[in-house]
Parts: structure tokens; C-alpha cells; sequence
């Protein structure tokens, strides 16, 4: 097993104040904080930045994608490209995002230290092998950093066939973010790093989970902590 695993804790919140309290709040547990500008009323960067030096990664789903931002795509666009200028840790844009935006992302990312995570979700089932490795390789092919494929688990056989993904990776040299929402889907967020996985994702609390089967940051460092071999920071 990995001996520190890359825990993300995902941070949708509607209020800034609410949002920026809740990131302080649990910063000494996170190796990264996601902040959904999607569910931000007033979506800003400078608040965050301010209040932590835990690396940030900035997402503005699209509803398309199963996030809730139902704007135009240059102004969505706009804040992950000021967050690219400003150097943040990582930006997360959509494997189906347009060509123009992926350019424009692309271009901007010469002249920062931003990782750009190409993301791609299914939140109907698992596709088979072959469709998600074409994806894992589109990824590659448009200039990711790292890819992220979350597909939705029906049964035990797509968790497996998601998780095996990282032999793929691991050949590519690829890194990779691969699991499984759902009820079945659940141990794949835990085992996912010992298996070569970038970064798994968890919620600030039960209540408050941003995906189907995300667990809290509190349940996670404890499963962790169970598993021994250095999974309790």
C-alpha cells in the first residue's frame, strides 16, 4: 500500500463565509481542499487562498456534468483560468468540456505551476474496459496531468474494473484518479490509493457528501487508521 494516501476533502457550500470556515475547519486533515465554485452563489478565489496554505483544487461543474452550474461556458471557464494565473495547486475541467475551452486551458497552463486534472463522470453505470481506457488515454492525449474517471458501480465486478485501471496508469505513467460511486462503489474511495490511485475524495461530514457514496473525512481517517501501514497522518 501507498503510505500516505492523497485525501481530497470536497467543499460545496452556497455561502463564501460558510465555505471558507468550513475549509479552515478541516485543513489539518485534508492533503488537498476541492472547492465547487458551482455551488458558491458568489463564486470567488481570493477567500479561500487567503485562509489556507493547503493545496486547492478549484472546480465549476457544469450541470451538464452533474454539478450545478447552468451559465455560459466562457464565464464558467473564466474563474478556472484565474486560478491557473494565480498558481493554484490544481484546476479540474471536464474531459467533454468544448475544444476552445480545453485550448484556452491548455495555453494558460504554459506559464503556470497549476496541475490540470481532465475529469470525466457516469452516473448511470460502469462502461466496459476498453471504453474506459480510451478515455484514460484521451486525457493523456489533451494534456492532463492527471486524469479522473469516476464511473457508478451497479456491483462488485465494475468496482474491479475500474480499479484495475491503475495496471494502465501505473504502464502509461499516468497519474490517476479511478472509483466508484454507489453504495457498491464505497470500498473502491478507500482502496483506491493502495492501489497506485492519485487521490481519493471524501465530504466535510455524512450530511454533506458533493457525490453518491462519498464518505466523511472523520469515517475515512479512521478506516485508515484500522488499516495501519501509515494511512493515519
Amino acid at each position: 500500500m501507498n503510505p500516505s494516501p492523497r485525501i481530497c476533502v470536497s467543499i460545496g457550500r452556497e455561502s463564501i463565509t460558510d465555505a471558507v470556515a468550513v475549509a479552515e475547519s478541516v485543513a489539518s486533515q485534508a492533503d488537498v481542499l476541492e472547492i465547487r465554485l458551482d455551488s458558491l452563489s458568489a463564486p470567488a478565489l481570493s477567500p479561500f487562498i487567503d485562509a489556507t496554505a493547503t493545496p486547492l483544487l478549484f472546480t465549476n461543474r457544469p450541470q451538464w456534468e452533474g454539478g450545478q452550474f447552468t451559465g455560459e461556458e466562457e464565464q464558467r471557464l473564466s474563474i478556472l483560468l484565474e486560478a491557473v494565473s494565480r498558481n493554484c495547486a490544481y484546476v479540474d475541467l471536464e474531459l467533454l468540456a468544448p475544444p476552445v475551452s480545453q485550448q484556452e486551458m491548455r495555453s494558460a497552463l504554459q506559464h503556470s505551476s497549476t496541475q490540470l486534472i481532465l475529469s470525466w463522470h457516469n452516473f448511470k453505470n460502469t462502461p466496459s474496459r476498453e471504453e474506459l481506457v480510451g478515455r484514460m488515454a484521451l486525457m493523456q492525449d489533451n494534456g492532463a496531468d492527471i486524469g479522473k474517471i469516476i464511473t457508478t458501480a451497479h456491483s462488485h465486478a465494475d468496482v474491479l474494473r475500474v480499479l484495475e485501471l491503475q495496471e494502465v496508469a501505473a504502464r502509461l505513467e499516468f497519474p490517476l484518479i479511478a472509483f466508484c460511486m454507489g453504495k457498491p462503489g464505497v470500498i473502491s474511495r478507500v482502496a483506491t490509493c493502495g492501489l497506485g490511485g492519485y487521490m481519493t475524495y471524501c465530504a466535510v461530514s455524512e450530511t454533506e457528501a458533493t457525490a453518491p457514496g462519498q464518505l466523511s473525512i472523520k469515517a475515512l481517517r479512521e478506516i485508515y487508521s484500522l488499516m495501519g501501514g501509515g494511512y493515519d497522518n
